[in-house]
């Protein structure tokens, strides 16, 4: 398919480079399921690391992020800093978008070793929420970017970044829409730093094999 200019996705080399990359600047609004990964504690292990072992540690964050969010259809919206963000869209990764990412944040977590008998090599805490955002590409024609914008991914964000080493947090909503048996699951009322309204949340974390 590429002699015909159909390679793979740079967001997902699952996916069709026609289908992604050759979208115009604009986008629409759609119900997803994102995922935020964020490492915890990332300014001390910077301060107690060279800069070239810290960057390969991220590095090596990236790659086991990629292959995860690869395997379970989502688009690789950023790669950033300390972060990465996978997004599930309906109309790409089906209408089991929530579930696959909870799946995808379970996975992550097992990427860089919770769940084993050794302690994990980063810390990282995880942020799944499922609503309504806009989705597209910004910027212009020469420089433009993949995104989501809304209130769902500013909640979404505000989840990672309160989740602690080793759990994923999971709204009320991306349960709904998994359908996630909540029996054994602790439950946790937020408050989210801009906004009003509390938020619930349910804590997942992967138990050691």
């Amino acid at each position: 398919m590429r002699w015909i200019g159909r390679g793979p996705s740079k967001v997902n080399p699952t996916f069709c480079s026609i289908c992604i990359e050759t979208i115009p600047v604009g986008g629409a609004e759609a119900e997803l399921t994102m995922l935020f990964a964020d490492v915890r504690g990332s300014t001390k292990l910077a301060e107690k690391m060279r800069p070239a072992e810290y960057g390969q540690l991220i590095n090596r964050f990236y790659i086991a992020a990629v292959e995860v969010f690869t395997r379970t259809d989502a688009l690789i919206d950023r790669l950033m800093g300390d972060a990465v963000i996978g997004l599930y869209i309906s109309g790409l990764s089906g209408p089991d978008h929530a579930r696959l990412a909870i799946t995808a944040a379970q996975e992550l977590l097992r990427a860089v070793g919770y769940g084993s008998s050794s302690s994990p090599w980063l810390p990282v805490g995880i942020g799944v929420h499922t609503g309504i955002s806009f989705v597209g590409k910004v910027g212009d024609q020469k420089v433009e970017d993949l995104t989501v914008l809304g209130d769902a991914a500013n909640i979404t964000a505000r989840l990672a970044s309160q989740a602690g080493p080793g759990e994923i947090l999971i709204s009320d909503a991306a349960c709904l829409a998994a359908q996630l048996d909540l029996s054994s699951l602790e439950y946790r009322n937020l408050e989210l730093k801009g906004r009003s309204e509390p938020i619930q949340v349910w804590v997942q974390q992967v138990p050691r094999g």
